[in-house]
Order: C-alpha cells, then sequence, then structure tokens
C-alpha cells in the first residue's frame, strides 16, 4: 500500500519508508541520523556525446544542499554495463547514498536497475502494481503499450518504488550494506516530479541538519581585490562564504548547517550584514535569478522612471538586456544604435565638428550621445556608449578595450567612466553593457 510519502511495497513486501517497522528493521536511523554523502551518477552515451547538457545533476545538487546532504563527486557514464558497475564500485566508496539519473526505459540499453541489482546481489522481479500503473498510462494516452515497456516494471527485489506520476518509468530505492541507491528516470520533468514527491522527504528522514544558503550577487571588483576587501570574514567556518567568479561579476554564496531554518536563516542574515556593510552597494542583488538587469528593471519601476540607450560598440546589447526582462516596456521605450559618425549627427544631434574634434571614441562624444538620446525618447535617464571592441581598430593612442559610457540623468547632470577592458571583442561588449547597466542602477 502507498505511504505517506507515495512509495509502494516493493517486491518482497519490505516496509515501506516512514513506518515504524521499516525504522526497527533498516540500519538508517530517522533520526539523529550521520551526515549523508552523495554522489550522482548520470547515466547516457548522449550525455557523453554532448547531445544533451546534463541539467539533472545542477537541479540534484541544489535539492541535496536543501535537505542537507552533501554532494562532492558528479559522475557521467554512457550506457555501458561494465563501466557502470566501475562508477557504482566508485561512488559506494566514497559515498553514503547514490543517485542515479537515466537508463530505467524500456529498450536493451536501459540497464540502470539491472546493473545496480546485481551489484547489491539481487534479482530484479516483476512489480504488479508498477505494471498495472504503465498499462493504465498508456491506456490514457490510447495508445497500445509494447511488450518492451514491462520490463520497466521489473523492479529490484526488496527495493522501494517510486511511483512516476509524470513518465512510464517508476523509480526504486535499494538500501543495501549502509549504502542508498536512489534511481531516477532520465528525463528532467519526470526525474524533477519524482524527486519533488517522494525522495526529498524520504531523505529529510536521514538527516539531523539542514544546509542554508543565499546567494549575493556584486559588480565592481574583481575576485581577488573581492577577498582581500572581505578579508577575515572570509575565513568563517559556519557560516562560510564561497565566491564565484563570472562574466563582468562576481557571485558570493553564503552557506551553513543548522538545527532548524530559523537558526540556519539567523546564521545567514548576520553574516550578509557583514558583507554589506563592508561592500556597500557594489552588492546588486540576492539571488542566483536577480540578473543585473532585473535589479535595474525593477529599480526604474520602483521609481518610476524611463531610460534611453544610444549604442555604438554594444550594437544593442544593453537594450536587448533590458528587453529581456518582462514588463520592460514600463520603464524602456527608445534605444538606438548610431555606429557611424553619420548616424550620430542625424539621430542624435552631435556635430560633425565635435566627433572631428575628439574622435567618436572619446568622453564628449559618450556624454554628448547621453544627452542626444534623452532628448530623442524623452526619457528620465540617458545612456551613451561608445568603445573600440577590437579585435582591430585600436590605435597606441586608444586601444583595443577603451570604452566610454555617458550617463544623462534627472535635471540634465551627467556623467562619465572611462574603462579599459581587456578580453576578446564578445567579452569587452559584455562587460561594456554590464558597466552600463550599473551607472543606470547607481544613478537611479
Amino acid at each position: 500500500m502507498p505511504s505517506e510519502f507515495g512509495f509502494n511495497e516493493g517486491p518482497g513486501n519490505v516496509p515501506v519508508a516512514g513506518s515504524a517497522d521499516f525504522c526497527e528493521r533498516h540500519h538508517l536511523r530517522l533520526k539523529g541520523a550521520k551526515k549523508l554523502v552523495a554522489e550522482i551518477i548520470a547515466v547516457g552515451t548522449e550525455l557523453l556525446l554532448g547531445q544533451i547538457t546534463n541539467t539533472n545533476a545542477q537541479f540534484l545538487s541544489q535539492k541535496l544542499s536543501e535537505v542537507g546532504v552533501f554532494c562532492y563527486f558528479q559522475t557521467v557514464v554512457g550506457d555501458n554495463p561494465d563501466r557502470l558497475k566501475q562508477a557504482l564500485e566508485i561512488a559506494s566508496a566514497r559515498a553514503d547514498v547514490v543517485i542515479t539519473t537515466g537508463g530505467l526505459g524500456p529498450t536493451a540499453d536501459d540497464l540502470t536497475k539491472e546493473i545496480i541489482a546485481e551489484f547489491c546481489g539481487l534479482d530484479c522481479v516483476l512489480d504488479e502494481q508498477s505494471l498495472r500503473l504503465i498499462e493504465e498510462r498508456f491506456k490514457r494516452m490510447n495508445r497500445c503499450m509494447a511488450e518492451n515497456n514491462r520490463k520497466q516494471a521489473e523492479m529490484p527485489q526488496g527495493s522501494i518504488i517510486l511511483k512516476n506520476n509524470h513518465g512510464t518509468a517508476p523509480g526504486s530505492i535499494v538500501e543495501h550494506n549502509d549504502k542508498i541507491y536512489i534511481m531516477l528516470p532520465g528525463p528532467p520533468y519526470e526525474m524533477k516530479g519524482m524527486f519533488n514527491d517522494h525522495v526529498f522527504d524520504y531523505l529529510a528522514k536521514k538527516t539531523d541538519e539542514i544546509i542554508f544558503s543565499k546567494t549575493l550577487r556584486v559588480f565592481g571588483m574583481g575576485e581577488s581585490d573581492l577577498e582581500m576587501k572581505l578579508g577575515n570574514i572570509m575565513q568563517s567556518e559556519n557560516p562560510t562564504i564561497a565566491m564565484y567568479a563570472k562574466t563582468g561579476e562576481v557571485t558570493l554564496r553564503l552557506t551553513t548547517m543548522a538545527k532548524t531554518s530559523d537558526e540556519a536563516e539567523k546564521l545567514i542574515e548576520s553574516l550578509k550584514i557583514k558583507v554589506n556593510e563592508i561592500l556597500g552597494d557594489m552588492v546588486y542583488a540576492e539571488g542566483e535569478e536577480n540578473s543585473l538587469q532585473q535589479t535595474v528593471v525593477d529599480l526604474l519601476k520602483q521609481h518610476n522612471l524611463k531610460v534611453s540607450f544610444a549604442e555604438s560598440c554594444t550594437g544593442g546589447l544593453i537594450s536587448s538586456k533590458v528587453t529581456s526582462i518582462s514588463g520592460a516596456s514600463e520603464v524602456f521605450d527608445c534605444g538606438v544604435v548610431t555606429y557611424s559618425n553619420e548616424q550620430k549627427t542625424n539621430l542624435l544631434g552631435l556635430s560633425s565638428e565635435m566627433l572631428e574634434k575628439f574622435g567618436a571614441v572619446s568622453r564628449e562624444v559618450a556624454i554628448a550621445m547621453a544627452i542626444g538620446v534623452r532628448k530623442l525618447a524623452n526619457s528620465d535617464i540617458g545612456v551613451g556608449v561608445t568603445g573600440i571592441a577590437g579585435p582591430g581598430g585600436g590605435t597606441q593612442e586608444k586601444p583595443v578595450g577603451l570604452v566610454y559610457i555617458g550617463i544623462c540623468g534627472m535635471n540634465s547632470e551627467t556623467d562619465v567612466m572611462e574603462l579599459n577592458l581587456t578580453g576578446g571583442r564578445e567579452i569587452i561588449r559584455e562587460r561594456t553593457s554590464m558597466y552600463a547597466l550599473d551607472m543606470v542602477r547607481q544613478a537611479v
């Protein structure tokens, strides 16, 4: 019968997770359990060939940290029995929980269950309830079930069966020799559903602490300078700070382990306050999803302001970033790409004398572009960008990577930033666009 988590008793009538009988007969305690270490094994030759991206491992890593399970290793192995056995041997030697994704389908190369059963010295036997659910799913889809789909209902004897509410292949949990083997389907939609429906609560019962993280996004300082500025708090052991450099920005992940969510949040909040005191407005957002463009759009909305961009070297990239955010039409209705001097004159009103005197790549032209586009769009803030993205076009006086960003804000106040960037053409354009967005953020 189904358990409180939606498990079924597997072949051999093994007690379901969460029951008193289960607690007594299985070696893993439901309370006061040790810290668990997991390893993820993604099974599928298509992953090795790069035909699909392994998003499953990313999802599982995040979810495991939420439930207080550490993930130190991830492995990708093809549909090969011998290599899968080797991966299981290695994972079993260094992890308490081995989670596999993929290889639960009906075809001959779907061998994950069979290999794990053999590895644990178990037979695979037909589970009638799983078979009925598969047959019913095919009937609902008005399709005839192929004979080889019966294979998906053959489960390791004594395993805990995980109902698949989103596909045909049920999953399975085998507990063997102080190890846990969790088999999940490969399609991300099915895998995520099964983990959320069944596995998260199953693992939560086996850990006595939770891992809690918060992400801070930082712009305006490189990784090494940031580490020096943060100083001793980078050495904090609980909570910890991990630093991840991205193009143009750095992400700080604050992580703690605690008994309760409230305790964890208090620890993280205390560390976050210290970081914010040191870095000030270089911390522009919290959370992985809050990009710089999202932050800028949100700020403009809050203050009922509109922005416009005149772009040369970025070629519309800044406008593209802003319009990638839902609701951008409330704060942005005009952007122009004025690549030639002629269009800088025709569209933005720059004089030919200015362009001849200072050159297209100059602080004077960047400010004039910002003033011109603000007037053209009748916006609250105008931004002008001009530079040399390379790889050609640079000179000794004006090398590749030289960029000027001008801004004209409320009350017609202006400012300009000079950048000397390194990297390829796309890196220079990307970093320029982020600096421009950050100037808008700080202006607001």
